[in-house]
């Protein structure tokens, strides 16, 4: 539709979480290499959370891309209870014959024999968990109890677990204190900056085919104010004034345009009304910048890195 108006090979803006278009800014390029570390150094559990919509996934899969065939990986992208227990769902994803076993012991002792399978060929099992802030506490702590099971010098299973904020309270509870204490890698990914915006609009066109940015920078000041830096939210205004700058002819993506897919989204509910009511003045938006509480500070007391 718009492609050849702005003379693109693709979709710059896809909601789909596409490591061709991963935007390296500081952060993200820290929180993937966390991740790398964690899993070449073979430290057991690695931590990632982030607001909804900040990009975590796609990192992920960037991590998947990574991986070669000596590494047996099992992806659970859903954790919602009504797909069953987190135990059936990492024996579907490993591919793993339950022998009929619905017993949760008997079934622990298969698992466990999977991993001393796989160490043996000379494979490491890495298990990572998408939306984590939906799996129970008790169910951690039975993920928990099967990483114990391990070499000399190696562990068996890494597990990355990636969430909401919210998987943070999960694991900060006393009765999680082990669980916390198993953690050796932990980054929370921030929303983007405003230079990061620039930096993320104007990259991921790059990778479309543009020449160079479009988006003025009143459209980009626009753009941080309505999404805090949330880059799935960035995708839905930049690909809806990419429609709307078609239908004008316009070969600038303006402040005008921005503003007007901003107010539409806004009446339709698609975003939160962030500005101070009266004023026409943004709020700072600081729910991602919330001070640790206790069982945070706790937690972080708690937690290991590998040197």
């Amino acid at each position: 539709m718009y492609e050849s108006f702005y003379k693109l090979s693709e979709k710059p803006f896809s909601m789909l979480p596409d490591p061709h278009f991963l935007y390296m800014g500081e952060d993200q390029s820290l929180a993937l290499a966390m991740l790398e570390y964690g899993l070449l150094h073979n430290t057991g559990f690695v931590i990632l959370t982030g607001p909804v919509g900040s990009g975590k996934t796609t990192l992920i899969r960037q991590l998947l891309h990574s991986l070669d065939s000596s590494s047996t990986v099992g992806y659970i992208a859903n954790t919602h209870p009504n797909f069953g227990s987190l135990l059936t769902q990492i024996f579907s994803v490993f591919g793993i014959d339950d022998q009929g076993e619905t017993e949760q012991s008997a079934l622990h002792n298969l698992f466990v024999k999977f991993l001393l399978d796989n160490y043996a060929a000379q494979k490491e099992t890495v298990l990572i968990i998408d939306e984590a802030q939906n799996v129970s506490a008790a169910e951690l702590e039975q993920l928990r109890l099967i990483s114990n099971i391990n070499s000399e010098k190696d562990q068996l299973l890494n597990v990355i677990l990636v969430g909401q904020p919210e998987l943070r309270a999960t694991i900060s509870a006393d009765s999680m204190q082990q669980f916390a204490q198993r953690i050796s890698v932990y980054h929370e990914l921030k929303p983007l900056t405003r230079d990061d915006v620039a930096g993320y609009i104007g990259y991921r066109l790059s990778t479309a085919g543009a020449k160079e940015s479009f988006f003025t920078l009143g459209a980009v000041d626009a753009i941080t104010r309505a999404t805090n830096g949330i880059p799935r939210l960035i995708n839905r205004i930049c690909e809806s004034a990419l429609v709307y700058g078609y239908a004008n002819n316009a070969e600038k993506i303006t402040t005008s345009i921005v503003q007007q897919v901003i107010n539409d989204q806004r009446h339709a509910g698609l975003l939160i009304d962030n500005e101070q009511p009266g004023t026409g003045h943004a709020v700072e938006a600081d729910w991602f910048r919330e001070p640790l509480k206790e069982d945070d500070k706790r937690l972080l007391a708690n937690w290991i890195f590998s040197g």
